[in-house]
């Protein structure tokens, strides 16, 4: 059975009442009937706008509440820079295999293909076809080549050796504003070898164990919003800040079972937060 994440839809913005004038006569002498009518007007059409912004504010929050999983980090609006995701369905589960956070599923295994589990491009990207991999698998080394010391690069691949990686599966993508994503998942044997590597050896709070690519300096992402959690996936994210190079980088780290996402964002002249916070949560929603 796949399973459809859902979006949240639009919110209407109820009209401003139009102003009110009648027609004043010559020889008029019911002045005061003519304010009273005037304040009646005003208090019905002010009491109508109240019920009608009532109205969208319940079905607004009907909306959030209804929605177990969001794309819209922060709650954001439809302009705030989000990107166009297709619509998200999790690929479905072999026959009687539990979902990785099940209570009978004690070592978190994703049983689902986890090719299917990347988080695809958003309308208009250009996919970066070196990441697309042999058969959808891609090679360790070349997911190590996206730190930049060689010294880390070794240490990280005997570290993901010694912890029994079993497979990498990425994606990657350019928008057209130039903003450059990869998505790695790299599965392991079990949920508590994950927990151990990214709490211990890839992710401390303050800043990442090892340095991507473009990245000078890393601090920790203080702006993400809370309200972007999954439950079940924890996640650490982080920023370059300034004054950063030609290029800035965001990079996250998500543990979620027996895998782990590493995400990574860099545009010339500054790396917008939205797009992030939007592409890390929908990674999350997938692996949740």
């Amino acid at each position: 059975m796949t399973e459809s994440i859902e979006h949240t839809g639009r919110t209407a913005v109820a009209p401003a009442p139009s102003p009110d004038g009648l027609p004043e006569g010559p020889g008029t002498v019911a002045a005061p009937a003519r304010k009273d009518r005037r304040v009646l007007r005003a208090v019905l059409r002010w009491t109508a706008a109240v019920v009608v912004f009532a109205a969208v504010g319940a079905s607004s929050a009907y909306g959030i509440t209804r929605v177990e999983r969001t794309d819209l980090p922060g709650l954001g609006t439809e302009s705030d820079g989000r990107w166009t995701y297709p619509e998200l369905t999790r690929p479905p589960l072999p026959s009687g295999s539990p979902g990785p956070f099940a209570a009978t599923n004690k070592a978190g295994t994703h049983y689902a293909d986890l090719r299917a589990l990347v988080l695809p491009a958003p309308e208009g990207a250009t996919d970066d076809k070196a990441l697309d991999g042999e058969h959808g698998w891609l090679a360790t080394e070349d997911f190590l080549a996206e730190y930049a010391a060689k010294s880390d690069r070794e240490d990280l691949g005997g570290t993901l050796a010694d912890y029994g990686l079993r497979h990498v599966a990425a994606r990657g993508w350019t928008t057209p504003d130039g903003t450059h994503t990869r998505v790695y998942l790299l599965q392991f044997g079990t949920a508590a070898l994950v927990d151990d590597l990214y709490g211990n050896r890839l992710a401390p709070y303050s800043a990442p164990s090892y340095q991507v690519r473009g990245a000078q300096t890393t601090a920790h992402d203080e702006a993400f919003p809370d309200a972007a959690a999954v439950d079940g996936v924890n996640r650490t994210a982080y920023v370059e800040p300034r004054p950063y190079g030609a290029e800035q980088v965001r990079q996250a780290y998500l543990s979620a079972g027996d895998t782990i996402a590493v995400i990574t964002q860099s545009r010339k002249g500054g790396a917008p937060a939205v797009p992030f916070q939007q592409t890390v949560t929908l990674q999350s929603e997938l692996l949740g």
